[in-house]
């Protein structure tokens, strides 16, 4: 009884954990999108070349 509560113990550990990183790589992904959407906005609408949003 006891190998078998591990096993599912394991199981639902792992299933948790591959739930958690897959919704941190959505989340990862929207961040990356808006990420590039931003940089591809302010590099248009800077006047001076350059937009406030990087330093260097």
């Amino acid at each position: 009884m006891v190998p078998i509560l591990l096993v599912l113990l394991l199981v639902l550990i792992f299933f948790g954990a591959g739930f958690a990183l897959h919704l941190l790589w959505w989340i990862a992904l929207a961040v990356l999108v808006l990420w590039l959407l931003g940089f591809l906005v302010r590099g248009n609408t800077a006047s001076g070349g350059r937009g406030r949003w990087y330093r260097w």
